[in-house]
């Protein structure tokens, strides 16, 4: 296998990686910005008060975009395995 395609191969699961990931951060981050807001303008400081809200969206992210995700990761898995007789030397 030459530097090039291992190079290639580690490029595309970084992108998958960030592409898998990037509906629950950018979620996540949503919430927090909107509790840390409400937390500035109201004066509360509670620690559970940020947690909670943001477990919540993750959780109900994972469970509206997990199907998605887990195919899209079994599809590059199974293409990376396909694809390991085709660049071995």
């Amino acid at each position: 296998m030459d530097p090039q395609a291992v190079l290639t191969m580690g490029q595309n699961a970084l992108f998958l990686i960030l592409t898998v990931a990037a509906p629950i951060l950018a979620t996540v981050l949503g919430v927090g910005l909107l509790i840390s807001l409400f937390q500035a303008i109201t004066q509360i400081h509670e620690a559970t008060l940020s947690f909670v809200p943001k477990l919540v969206a993750a959780i109900a992210v994972f469970a509206l975009a997990g199907p998605w995700m887990l195919t899209t990761m079994v599809e590059f898995i199974r293409s990376t395995i396909l694809a390991i007789p085709q660049h071995a030397v």
